[in-house]
């Protein structure tokens, strides 16, 4: 009696498998798809899935490792056929081994037939090799299908879909099976057992890029449609989107509106730096173009001619060096060449005027533009918040910002996002510690000053405010003592992450610093109207998102944290 009670709590046991899949609710598919997303499977359970054995689901995704195992087990030997059948052995007459020695003789014989007559052929096609069967294998698989990091092992028989379309880094497929638990224990708390491919999306594995292991950043950035497909982008962009929930989060929880300021704009926000202009037609830019060159033609010279010169110059200079023989004429050469250079210098710069005038000219044909007037891509939201938080108090936004910045820096890219913020009735206060280290006034803190100040010196984030006012855009607050209210805020091996400034409210020292630095006023009437109406003391700032997330991630290039990287020479999609 007692054995027979073991034996029924030994069948009840619930680590069988039939008990679990009678009891556990069945998986719920992906609300768009009939597939099991590998998050619900894998992390969103404290057993890693272990506890689903016996289910079936549908599991789509893409390759991350695999290896094909082929099976022990041997063969059983290919059935006979009437073909491959015996012959019983007997003496061979002399007739035999004529027919096999003379085919003339072995043709007639066969024409002819006869009840003594037995075809050699049969024994000749008999020790033909027949082709094998095609070798038994178990595929096994590591798949990722984007809802999380985690991978699931996928095990596919050979006779179930041909290994070689399944094993390629990359390939997408949609399997249907049943979940396992591996037969030895692993990494791995559950596996599928396919016993259907519904899809197989095939990959050239001569022309895909990720074919290759450990393929470098920089090298990914040429094939920015691909890179979410390995680890570490991934990985960079769920870091993105939960830092970007968490700003839209933090905003809304501090009774923030979230504005969408313009991407195109008339105005230069910062009052500085390169923009990118926004127009339909480049006639008029290629008709000055060809002016400037025939100025030059009809004065003996022209921009492309010098150019090439000074590189026919530098030449002869490389050539002189090697020989060492004559110093007064490698003197004389190398004079030249700088002649030639600072005149090629001129001849750009003049160029760039003149085109330049011509880009600033507003009196342009509508008919050939499709604005009215110049029209670029804004480098900043502020001013635009600014009239949007003299009515609704706080405001934010959230978006691209663009620089026309040819430097190729790991801390720029020509586009970046950005989250701004605007509040009015506040003003900045300067109440930190100061240091005793004394600059001259005017002096514009370089990136290497600031680095040195947070990598070496303070060795954790570091504010720096009260700057000249040459150092900081025309809006912002003009203090007693000549400086600016404004601060940044840098971070070891990233730079500035954080700039905040109050903005000037007072009419006419905002005009005084338009015509400081040479900005066109008509073209910021729009924003001293805020001044001359309603004005209210107001403070903002700046945070770049990429630097964000580049200094949570921890990686050395903003390129390789932003999805599509755009920066000087490099738009590839």
């Amino acid at each position: 009696m007692a054995k027979q009670n073991q034996t029924e709590t030994q069948t009840k046991e619930p680590g069988s498998v039939e008990q679990n899949s009678q009891h556990l609710t069945p998986l719920s598919p992906f609300k768009y798809s009939n597939r099991v997303q590998l998050k619900t499977l894998l992390l969103d359970r404290t057993d890693a899935g272990s506890e689903l054995a016996g289910q079936r689901v549908v599991i789509g995704g893409w390759v991350k490792s695999s290896k094909e195992v082929e099976k022990s087990s041997p063969l059983p030997p290919p059935p006979l056929t009437a073909d491959d059948e015996t012959i019983p052995a007997r003496d061979v007459s002399c007739v035999e081994i004529l027919q096999s020695r003379i085919p003339l003789i072995r043709n007639i014989m066969e024409v002819l037939g006869g009840s003594g007559y037995v075809s050699r052929k049969k024994l000749r096609d008999s020790s033909i090799p027949k082709p094998l069967p095609p070798k038994s294998s178990t595929v096994y698989l590591l798949l990722t299908d984007g809802s999380c990091v985690a991978t699931l092992q996928v095990v596919v028989d050979s006779a179930v879909a041909t290994p070689s379309r399944l094993l390629p880094t990359g390939t997408c497929i949609l399997v249907e099976g049943q979940l396992e638990r591996p037969p030895t224990e692993g990494k791995h708390a559950i596996q599928l057992k396919a016993d259907k491919v519904l899809h197989i999306g095939i990959v050239d594995v001569g022309k895909y890029p990720l074919s290759k292991k450990r393929v470098p950043l920089d090298t990914l950035r040429d094939y920015s449609h691909f890179r979410p497909r390995t680890t570490t982008v991934a990985t960079v962009i769920r870091v993105r989107s939960a830092l970007s929930f968490a700003t839209h989060s933090f905003f809304k929880d501090h009774a923030f509106i979230d504005v969408q300021v313009p991407t195109i704009t008339t105005t230069d926000c910062e009052g500085c730096g390169n923009m990118f202009q926004v127009t339909t037609t480049t006639s008029d830019q290629k008709a000055d173009k060809e002016k400037l060159s025939t100025i030059y033609e009809n004065e003996g010279f022209s921009l492309e001619i010098v150019k090439a010169a000074a590189k026919e110059k530098s030449k002869q200079v490389e050539a002189l060096k090697r020989s060492e023989s004559n110093r007064e004429a490698l003197a004389a050469a190398i004079h030249d060449l700088q002649k030639t250079n600072e005149l090629a210098s001129q001849l750009e710069a003049r160029e760039k005027k003149n085109i330049g005038t011509s880009l600033k000219d507003d009196k342009v044909d509508s008919s050939k533009y499709f604005f009215a007037t110049q029209t670029y891509l804004t480098v900043s939201g502020r001013l635009h918040l600014e009239s949007y938080a003299c009515a609704l108090g706080n405001v934010y936004s959230f978006g691209p910002r663009f620089l026309a910045d040819k430097t190729d820096s790991a801390k720029h890219a020509a586009e970046m996002w950005m989250v701004e913020a605007e509040m009015a009735f506040s003003e900045l206060k300067a109440e930190d510690k100061k240091f005793e280290t004394k600059f001259d006034s005017g002096v514009k803190l370089t990136s290497d000053h600031l680095s040195y100040l947070a990598d070496a010196i303070y060795k954790k984030p570091v504010l720096v405010h009260s700057y000249p006012k040459e150092a900081k855009p025309f809006y912002v607050r003009v203090n007693d003592d000549k400086t600016v209210a404004a601060f940044d805020l840098f971070v070891p091996k990233v730079g500035t992450v954080i700039s905040g400034s109050q903005n000037e409210e007072r009419l006419a020292v905002i005009n005084s610093r338009i015509t400081e630095l040479g900005l066109p006023q008509e073209k910021y009437e729009w924003y001293l109207d805020l001044c001359r109406n309603g004005t209210v003391k107001r403070s903002g700032f700046t945070l770049r998102f990429d630097l964000l997330v580049l200094f949570i991630t921890g990686l050395s290039n903003v390129k390789d944290v932003i999805p599509f990287p755009r920066s000087y020479g490099k738009a590839n999609n």
